[in-house]
C-alpha cells in the first residue's frame, strides 16, 4: 500500500469524515484489520479562511505548499487536498511539495462521465463556484459543463457552508434550502448536481431525496484515493 499525504482541517468537520472514508475504503478492499497508510497535516482553518476572504491566494498557496512539503518528508508519495476550494492552488502545492495531487475535479468528472452526465449543477463555496477554475478544468479536460446558482443562491450556499457546516451545525431548514437549490438547477437543465464542497454531503448525503442525482465530491475523492493507494 502506498502512503498518502492529506492536507486537512479546511474544515476539520469534513476532514474527519474523509479520514473515515479512506480507512473504511481500504478495510473493505483488504479486509481484516487493514487501514489506510496516511500522514495528515491539519491546518488551523481560521487563517486560511481569512486569506480566502482577502483573495490572497499566493499566501494561501505558500502556507499549503509548506505543509505539503512536510508531508513529503514524513513519507507521503502523493497528496490529497481535503477541500474543493483549495484545489484552486493545487498546481502550486504540487510544485512546492514535489508530489502529485490527486485532483478532486478529475475524480468527480470521471464519475459524472461514467454516469453519462454532460451538464451538471455545482454547489460549493463562492470561491469554487465563481472564479471558474473548477468549471474550466471540468469543461476543458472532460467536456462537462457546470452551471451554478444565481447570485442570491451562491451567497446562500456560501453562507451555509462557512456559518453552519464548518462549525458543525446541520439544520433541517438548511437541508431544505439546499434541496431548493438542486431543484432550481434542475429547472435550468442540469442532469445531476455536484456537491462541490467537502461539507455539503454531511448535510445532504448523495442518497438523499432530491430533484436530481447527487454526486458527493468527498466520497468520490476518497474512492479515487483508495484506488491509488492500492493500485
Amino acid at each position: 500500500m502506498k502512503t498518502l499525504g492529506v492536507l486537512g482541517g479546511m474544515s476539520w468537520e469534513s476532514t474527519q469524515h474523509l479520514y473515515a472514508l479512506l480507512n473504511r475504503g481500504v478495510a473493505a478492499r483488504l479486509g481484516g484489520l487493514h487501514s489506510a497508510r496516511l500522514v495528515l497535516h491539519s491546518v488551523d482553518f481560521a487563517p486560511v479562511a481569512a486569506l480566502q476572504a482577502a483573495g490572497d491566494w499566493v499566501e494561501a498557496a505558500r502556507l499549503l505548499g509548506e505543509a505539503a512539503a512536510g508531508l513529503r518528508r514524513a513519507g507521503a508519495e502523493a497528496l490529497l487536498i481535503a477541500t474543493n476550494t483549495m484545489h484552486r492552488v493545487a498546481a502550486e502545492v504540487e510544485r512546492a511539495a514535489g508530489l502529485p495531487v490527486l485532483h478532486i475535479v478529475d475524480a468527480t468528472a470521471e464519475a459524472l462521465r461514467a454516469a453519462g452526465v454532460r451538464r451538471a449543477g455545482l454547489l460549493a463555496t463562492r470561491f469554487t463556484m465563481e472564479p471558474g477554475f473548477y468549471r474550466e478544468r471540468m469543461r476543458e479536460r472532460f467536456g462537462i459543463e457546470l452551471i451554478v446558482p444565481d447570485e442570491a443562491g451562491r451567497a446562500e450556499v456560501h453562507r451555509l457552508i462557512y456559518e453552519e457546516l464548518c462549525r458543525g451545525r446541520f439544520e433541517p431548514a438548511s437541508r431544505e434550502r439546499l434541496r431548493g437549490q438542486v431543484a432550481a438547477l434542475a429547472d435550468r437543465g442540469a442532469q445531476a448536481v455536484v456537491l462541490g464542497c467537502t461539507e455539503l454531503g454531511l448535510l445532504l448525503p448523495a442518497d438523499s431525496p432530491a430533484a436530481l442525482p447527487l454526486f458527493d465530491s468527498t466520497e468520490i475523492h476518497a474512492r479515487a484515493a483508495v484506488d491509488w493507494m492500492l493500485g
